[in-house]
């Protein structure tokens, strides 16, 4: 199994985190499957790649406790494919929703780890 993680913490207003970052998710060909505002889960849509290779998107989102608009996100990219080699799909999945939320000019990110 294939997978990445990062954490992302953005500057932004709160009541706005949640469409952007399903904006973020769905230019990444990522639909939305389930949703509770503290955690979001996405997978790939079907028909670019085989079924092990579809990638899930799991965000926890840490909202904070004072009137600070930095957002803590914690992303784990994942799918059922072995990781072979260093430049698989996930990998690249994983690097195009790293750089739109990077890119994204309606937020502004403070800090980004990724491991």
């Amino acid at each position: 199994m294939a997978r990445y993680t990062g954490l992302f913490i953005v500057a932004v207003p709160i009541d706005r985190l949640r469409q952007l970052l399903i904006d973020v998710l769905e230019s990444c060909s990522c639909e939305i499957i389930y949703d509770t505002g503290d955690y979001i889960m996405a997978r790939e849509v079907p028909g670019q790649v085989s079924y092990p290779k579809l990638v899930k998107v799991e965000v926890l989102i840490d909202r904070p406790n004072d009137e600070n608009d930095e957002i803590r996100m914690n992303f784990v990219i994942k799918n059922e494919e072995l990781p072979l080699h260093a430049d698989n799909h996930c990998r690249q999945t994983f690097n195009q929703i790293q750089q739109a939320i990077e890119q994204n000019r309606q937020w502004h990110v403070v800090e980004s780890t990724i491991s």
